[in-house]
């Protein structure tokens, strides 16, 4: 059975190379520019969780992934924050991300990343 991802990115053509690559990969992507996957998380049921912290929104990545891991529902979903930010390890920390990509990424070090979450 393919493992599930749910990919949200605040770049349509990151968003699109992600998708790609993983779905090359064997992973069943649901890509999305907006949060609204997450929202349906408990339909989807992702074993990994793939946000960009400056999506947009009302809320950032990190948040998302701060609520994600409060509830108890979904605190086991793996959750890989990304960013361009220079202090990124420290967010995926806080927000109790169980990973994090920094962009401008390494394809294979992202897949890396995605299959040791999932």
């Amino acid at each position: 059975m393919k493992k599930k991802v749910v990919l949200v990115q605040d770049n349509k053509d990151i968003l699109d190379i992600m998708d790609h690559v993983l779905e090359e990969e064997g992973f069943d992507v649901t890509a999305s520019l907006t949060t609204e996957p997450i929202d349906k998380i408990d339909e989807i049921e992702p074993d990994v969780v793939i946000v960009d912290d400056h999506i947009k929104g009302k809320k950032r990545g990190s948040q998302v992934i701060k609520e994600l891991k409060s509830d108890p529902q979904t605190e086991d979903v793996s959750a890989v924050l990304t960013s361009t930010s220079n202090n990124l390890p420290q967010q995926a920390e806080e927000c109790k991300a169980d990973d994090y990509i920094e962009k401008p990424f390494d394809i294979d070090h992202m897949v890396e990343v995605v299959k040791k979450n999932s």
